[in-house]
Parts: structure tokens; sequence; C-alpha cells
């Protein structure tokens, strides 16, 4: 299900609607082209309010929490971005400044729907290089694939490739530090490079992936706009045919989303979900970026793009909400208003029923 909310490229100057659904034709002869929908959401950010309140819905239940998010992620393959390591079965968990969340998150982003997450983030190394396995072995438990850092040497050079709909869909993350600590070998997470990101694009696309997604962690905190250092990495990596979609995450804020050269860049999703003790308005807001890829003679190609704005509530309780599928408030109007101009606010056109 699309909803509605149209992007236009700032480089044509002239509208693109983008409607959903498109009424099917009456007859036809000719095959539908090959196609799959992907989501993508912002930071999964667990601040200790957050494990309070999964504690109070029922023995560290995250779902009631994030469950205002599944239709928006609801497509042929979703990915998150989590921005916290995550500690094993009872043991403790941590909050800010340097976080371990617990493993209950994994297991709530699967069952709302997610099937991929990016964990190459500054918060990587917040309990030493041990908290990567143990993130990790927590992930693979509740069955959500990851990329960004890595176990071993081999599972670094090993492309994460997704099914969507039977496209192999390549996921890669890079994240541009660690909060000052020293990375212990450079396979344990990715450092964002321009270079980085189109080697393992390319790995990515010899191991047999159609598509390829980056997660890049990047960009100045708080902030609604692009810095120049983000606008040219965008444009240096999709110049190349490795990567087909850049999404970003990490400012806790929502960034604009731009068309380059016939592909996306989503600069910031902003907060998915997060509680921070020092609210600032904008770090309560983000969006759930949708894309329909269809493969045409030239390839593979974004048909359909469009996003879904959120907002987590504090209630009590403490919800994630959709903005299109709840009743206007001044807050959710503020949020929504915010949110549409910050969007377009390097040229896209934006418009919601």
């Amino acid at each position: 299900m699309w909803l509605a909310a149209c992007l236009v490229t700032a480089c044509t100057g002239s509208p693109v609607v983008i409607t959903s659904p498109r009424p099917a034709p009456t007859t036809s002869s000719v095959a539908p082209l090959p196609s799959f929908t992907l989501a993508a959401g912002g930071d999964i950010l667990i601040h200790p309010a957050l494990t309070e309140q999964a504690d109070a819905d029922g023995d560290r239940d995250f779902v009631p929490l994030l469950s205002g998010l599944r239709e928006a992620i609801d497509a042929d393959l979703s990915i998150c971005h989590l921005e916290t390591p995550l500690s094993a079965p009872g043991a403790p968990t941590y909050g800010y400044p340097a976080f371990s969340a617990p493993p209950e998150v994994a297991t709530a982003l699967k069952t709302i729907g997610y099937d991929s997450c990016s964990t190459a983030s500054n918060h990587t190394l917040d309990r030493g290089s041990g908290a990567i396995k143990t993130t990790l072995d927590v992930m693979d438990a509740a069955g959500l694939a990851h990329t960004g850092s890595f176990r071993s040497p081999e599972e670094s050079s090993t492309p994460l490739l997704l099914d969507a709909r039977g496209v192999k869909v390549g996921h890669i993350a890079f994240t541009y530090g660690f909060n000052g600590i020293p990375l212990p070998e450079p396979w344990m997470a990715n450092q964002l490079s321009v270079e980085g990101v189109l080697a393992a694009a390319r790995a990515a696309k010899a191991a047999g992936a159609e598509v390829v997604v980056a997660s890049l962690h990047w960009g100045a905190e708080y902030r609604h706009e692009a810095t120049p250092e983000q606008r040219r990495m965008a444009a240096e990596i999709l110049a190349d045919p490795a990567v087909d979609l850049i999404i970003g995450t990490h400012v806790h804020a929502v960034q604009p989303i731009e068309q380059i050269g016939g592909k996306w860049v989503v600069y910031g999703m902003g907060n998915e979900v997060a509680r921070h003790s020092e609210p600032r308005g904008i770090t309560e807001e983000g969006i759930v970026t949708r894309f329909k890829f269809v493969k045409d003679a030239s390839g593979w190609k974004v048909e359909h793009a469009e996003y879904v704005p959120t907002l987590v509530e504090f209630g009590p309780p403490i919800r994630v909400v959709d903005l299109t599928r709840v009743e206007r408030t001044p807050r959710r109007a503020e949020a929504l208003q915010r949110t549409e101009s910050v969007v377009a606010s390097m040229g896209s056109t934006i418009k919601h029923p």
C-alpha cells in the first residue's frame, strides 16, 4: 500500500505526481515489469525511558511502542537502522552515552515487519568490540539480518544479499566514526568513505545483487540541512552504477530527499524511536521512506518514491504514530508541517491527502 506523498526532483523543475495505487487496466496482454517495494526507517535509539515503557507494556515488550509503524514499513523488503548495541539476554542494559539496549528490541523489530538493519553507527563500539558479537548474535536469534558491523573478517567480506520478491538486493552500511573510540580491527565495522562504499557495492553486485542500497550514518546532529560533505559524497556515490539508493541516518532530525542523476538520496530519516533526556521537538519526528523498484530494458530504477511522516508521542504511554493514520492535534500538525517543509527543502514537491 502506497501512501500519498509525491516527490519531485529539483533538477527537472517540473512536478512529477506519484499516485498510488494506480488503477489496473481493464485488459492487457503486456506482462507486468519485474518489481519490488522497499521501506526504510530512521534511528532506533533505545533510551532507558523506552525500556521502562516496554516493561510497563509487559516483560520488556517493545511491540506496542513500535506497532504504529506496521503499515508504513509493510513492503517486500524493510530496512531499519539499529543505532545502539544490544545486550545478551539477562545482561544489564545502558543508556546515554554508552548504550546497550535490551535484546527484546530485535524481536520487536522483526515482529513489526523489519527484515534487515544497518548496525554501523557512532555507537557501535560503545560497549567494546565484544558487544558487536553479542548484538549480531541477538539479531540472528531474532531472525533479523544485519550489516555494517561484523564478527569476523570472513563475515565482513561477505556481501549481505536480501530477497525481495525473488530479486537479490544488496544492503551495505557505513558510519562516519565511533565517538572517538579506536576501531580495534578494520574489518569490525565499516567506516565511511566514498571509496569504501563503492568497493562494498561493487562486491555486492559481483555476488549477484541486482540492486544495492547503501545505509550511510553521516551528517551534523540536530540539523535539518544536509552538509556540503553529505551532498558531495551522495553525488559521487550515486554517479557509480553500483549504488542504486542512499538512505541516511544519524542526525536525529529529518533531512531533505533529493534525486541525483535519476537516483534517490534520503539525507536523513530522523529518529524512528527515541526518548532523549532533553527532547527538542525535532528529535521526536521522523520519516519512513518507501520506494518501488521496477526493471525495464535499461535495468532497475525507482518508479515510485514516497515517505510516511512519523512522531514519537510521550503519552503516557510512549508510542510511535504514523501521522497519515491518526487524527490531527496541534502537535501532530506542527510535526507534519515541519517534515513536509524539510523534505521539500531541496526542490521536491510533497502532496498529502
